[in-house]
């Protein structure tokens, strides 16, 4: 009989021994010594044992089970938008100088909060972490008639300076595709992950190219290549003329039809971006644009782009039926940019010099501050 059978035997009879009078005890006794093989003034010492509370786990106790390691680590996963751990162990060094203006941090919590690795990150958190639903509708119609005009792009791109960017749409229709509603444009750069939103009102082509101009201008690089799906307000005269006009050659392809993974990277962007923030309710008030616009252009730019790190695949590998794939360490889009050599000094000076003067923490305020603004508006025009 194993140890482990004999402890579930003890635990069996153990309160049946306790209830019984002496002679029945005996009984009890001599049945528990045959089958265990105990001498009785062991089986005795079992029986009369309390039973013995969970034992701890083996080994020294977890540097990072301190309440107040807990407090600190959970304030910045919280403040960077739950990223995940391995993202988070990017973050915290880039996020800790700022932390630590506003929240008394001892020099033991600083040193564990950069030691830890993703892994210990995971299993920390795990109690707390927070699970998000939500499915929305696509607004993708096929815009037929320029087809043949532009290319489906078949060739990778020399993705290894900025420039060439993946373009989407957002519905924020709710759960109705009828009427008129406000449109999130998402344009994001390949080589860096460096990320723009533009609120537009329906998803007519003039109103979609001018937000496409006005992301051009804010962009710390030049537009070289211009990839979408094959919705209309993509598809469409307006835009063609408007690539084919500029002084310098902007390639504009489209992505296979019912091929989702072609624009890989900006349908990723299209959750972090806009649909953790701004969800799936139904935004169709024109004057919505405006302070939508006013929260992508002010201080979630700034925040995505500078102060949260992405992963970039660098390799995907077949083995028989799985992939395998291999990212490069966590880095911000401004710290991408930082390290290319397709950028000019002054061009790098004009980046650092914009993040010298930004704090995470307040941005991620005057965000929540907008946000609730968006929502006050949408919400008091429907009721």
């Amino acid at each position: 009989m194993s140890p482990y059978s004999k402890k579930q035997y003890l635990e069996a009879i153990r309160f049946r021994y306790y209830a019984s009078i002496r002679k029945e005890k005996s009984a009890i006794l001599k049945e528990f010594c045959e089958i265990c093989s105990y001498h009785p003034k062991h089986a005795i010492r079992l029986l009369n044992k309390k039973p013995s509370h969970k034992s701890k786990k083996p080994g020294k106790k977890s540097r990072y089970s301190d309440k107040e390691f807990l407090k600190h680590l959970k304030t910045l996963w919280l403040a960077t938008d739950q990223l995940c751990s391995k993202r988070l162990k990017a973050a915290i060094p880039l996020w800790l100088p700022f932390y630590k203006k506003q929240a008394q941090v001892s020099i033991k919590i600083e040193s564990l909060l950069l030691q830890i690795s993703p892994a210990s990150i995971d299993r920390v958190l795990k109690p707390i972490k927070a699970k998000l639903k939500g499915r929305g509708l696509g607004g993708t119609k096929p815009g037929t008639l320029l087809k043949n005009q532009i290319p489906i792009r078949t060739h990778n791109w020399d993705i290894n300076q900025p420039g060439f960017l993946e373009a989407d749409t957002v519905h924020h229709c709710g759960n109705s595709l009828l009427g008129h509603y406000v449109l999130s444009l998402t344009m994001t750069d390949i080589n860096s992950g460096w990320t723009e939103n533009q609120a537009v009102w329906t998803k007519l082509a003039p109103g979609v190219v001018t937000a496409i101009q006005q992301i051009s201008s804010r962009m710390p690089f030049e537009l070289k290549g211009f990839d979408c799906d094959n919705g209309s307000e993509f598809l469409n005269q307006h835009l063609l003329e408007y690539f084919s006009s500029q002084d310098s050659k902007i390639a504009f392809t489209r992505s296979r039809p019912y091929k989702k993974n072609d624009n890989a990277h900006v349908e990723q962007k299209n959750w972090t971006h806009v649909r953790e923030w701004l969800g799936y309710d139904r935004f169709d008030k024109p004057e919505l644009v405006d302070l939508i616009n006013d929260f992508y252009t002010g201080p979630a730019r700034l925040f995505l782009n500078y102060f949260c790190p992405n992963l970039k695949l660098i390799e995907k590998v077949r083995i028989n039926s799985k992939y395998v794939k291999k990212y490069d360490k966590p880095k911000t889009p401004y710290q991408r940019l930082l390290a290319s050599n397709h950028l000019s000094n002054d061009e790098k000076k004009k980046l650092t010099k914009t993040i010298d003067s930004l704090n995470p923490f307040q941005l991620k305020k005057q965000m929540e501050s907008k946000l609730k603004k968006i929502f006050k508006t949408k919400n008091k025009h429907s009721s």
